[in-house]
């Protein structure tokens, strides 16, 4: 007996370990894409073109079918070379277009156009009004903050098709920029978060709230920025990401109206190929 009840005392023992939920119990190894978090670093050290200039030398309107009206527009570029690479692209280490500089067109505040080419054409319904944000944008996406490298225009098809300019929109708006689309293996290491904000100049009277949401492990992070300037996602994990960009007035209210605040969905994939 004197055997046996020491080797029954370590087996209950051994059980109770192994079947310990308490406090007390080691918890087990979570997955290092939920646990890490979700960071922002300003973009540094970009080069700046101070005297690149983008401007619209014309749009021309062509009718498709009954309904509907092709623009065709031009662009004027001064100062800064399209389809060229960025000087610094590859010790930025993050996402970064081979087909060079370009032009982000944004139309009604939807995800851009990348214009390799200083023209573009779309298709819009008769009898509508748009609001158009176009700027020099950097191989590796950033925008190039200087005055004259943006043009806005507001105008408005007729109902028969002719384009009709309207007085520029004095409200404060902001225009989702990047990130955008899919992001595979290294790319997903550091994310670019850019945006143009119109009529509403960051730091006491506007700030952007950021909301990041990993749908797929549930992280989540929140930031305020009350200054105009690029920044590097970092530690997103993989999977569906949710942004949401809030324009704030200086009471910390969201800005009315319909460029007020934007969301978009991007996805973040270790290798190809992709699962949505």
């Amino acid at each position: 007996m004197r055997l046996v009840l020491p080797s029954l005392l370590m087996i209950a023992c051994f059980a109770s370990a192994c079947n310990n939920t308490g406090s007390g119990s080691q918890a087990p190894a979570k997955d290092s894409a939920t646990t890490t978090p979700i960071t922002l670093k300003e973009v540094t050290s970009s080069p700046e073109f101070p005297d690149a200039q983008l401007s619209i030398s014309s749009m021309k309107a062509t009718p498709v079918g009954k309904d509907s009206t092709k623009i065709s527009f031009s662009f004027g570029v001064k100062n800064y070379e399209l389809m060229a690479q960025t000087t610094d692209a590859s010790g930025k280490q993050c996402s970064n277009s081979d087909k060079g500089q370009h032009i982000h067109f944004i139309l009604d505040n939807r995800p851009y156009a990348a214009l390799y080419e200083p023209k573009h054409d779309i298709t819009v319904a008769n009898n509508t009004e748009h609001e158009l944000l176009c700027f020099l944008s950097r191989s590796y996406h950033e925008s190039v903050k200087s005055p004259r490298a943006m043009v806005y225009s507001h105008f408005k098809v007729t109902d028969k098709g002719s384009i009709e300019k309207m007085d520029a929109d004095k409200a404060p708006m902001l225009f989702y920029s990047r990130p955008k689309g899919d992001y595979v293996g290294a790319d997903t290491g550091k994310v670019l978060l850019d945006f143009y904000p119109l009529n509403a100049p960051l730091g006491a009277d506007y700030k952007v709230k950021v909301e990041i949401k990993n749908e797929t492990s549930g992280k989540t992070a929140n930031f305020k920025l009350d200054a105009w300037k690029a920044n590097f996602l970092e530690g997103l994990g993989t999977g569906k990401i949710t942004i949401n960009l809030i324009l704030e007035d200086k009471e910390g209210k969201p800005v009315a109206g319909e460029y007020g605040a934007v969301s978009r969905t991007i996805n973040l994939a270790a290798s190809e190929p992709f699962s949505h």
